[in-house]
């Protein structure tokens, strides 16, 4: 992989180009510095390692050598008001892929909104990032990273590797079919009524549906059984008195964990 910016077609989506690094800071902040030069989108950037990963609400994400970064930009993602379902969009496509390079169904479980698991333990971080370009425009991007090789001991969540497991999953071998498969649930998501099969496939690996969970907002820890996912993608929580609620964003803990 070249430090120089030269893009080549993205591995099994012919609309998608992908750059290459050996190490960069953020695979994502590369994305936004490609947007605000004028890039028309659609860009994957990779890195070997990252210097300074960052995952959701400004956390760091240990960027060794041997896993996955990677960060798909998006300039003005249509329908605009549905954004905010591309994290379930993008979990859903790395469960796929994630079987299909390691030839295994259904391996992971998902965590609202967007962490892989296995047997509760996270594989992956998604993080969705967005900003309004100086000529109007908006970029969106989303960024992966995967526990390949090795998994950081995480104080929030404990975590593991595609290798722990037990699978010889390079990052390489990830990458090479997560662009196409994601590049299809782009477009089925675009479709009037897209979501609908995204959130299906989503509950479908949901990991803590039916199940007392503890969401962690901003503000306020709110617990009850997770029962549902909005047509939106938002959490829907059954409280004690039996009235359900709405979350919008917050970290999801199993009750008692």
């Amino acid at each position: 992989m070249s430090d120089q910016p030269h893009e080549r077609p993205a591995p099994g989506a012919p609309d998608f180009r992908v750059e290459e690094h050996e190490s960069v800071g953020s695979t994502n902040s590369l994305c936004f510095d490609r947007a605000r030069g004028g890039h028309s989108g659609n860009l994957w950037i990779r890195a070997g390692m990252q210097t300074e990963g960052r995952g959701r609400r400004g956390r760091d994400w240990e960027s060794p050598s041997g896993n996955l970064f990677a960060s798909l930009l998006l300039i003005d993602p249509q329908p605009s008001e549905r954004i905010g379902e591309l994290p379930l969009a993008a979990a859903v496509a790395l469960a796929d892929a994630v079987d299909k390079a390691a030839g295994t169904l259904q391996l992971v479980s998902l965590k609202w909104p967007n962490d892989l698991l296995v047997d509760g333990a996270k594989l992956s971080g998604i993080l969705l990032e967005a900003e309004i370009l100086s000529d109007g425009r908006q970029a969106v991007v989303l960024g992966f990273g995967v526990n390949c090789v090795s998994h950081p001991p995480l104080s929030l969540y404990p975590a593991t590797d595609l290798r722990s497991l037990g699978f010889q999953v390079s990052a390489e071998r990830l990458f090479d079919v997560l662009p196409g498969i994601l590049a299809d649930l782009l477009a089925a998501w675009r479709q009037p009524g897209g979501f609908g099969t995204i959130r299906r496939s989503w509950l479908s690996r949901a990991a803590h549906l039916g199940k007392p969970i503890t969401v962690k907002t901003a503000q306020e820890d709110i617990s009850g059984i997770f029962a549902d996912l909005d047509e939106r993608g938002h959490l829907v929580l059954k409280q004690d008195d039996g009235r359900q609620r709405t979350i919008y964003a917050g970290d999801v803990f199993l009750s008692g964990n």
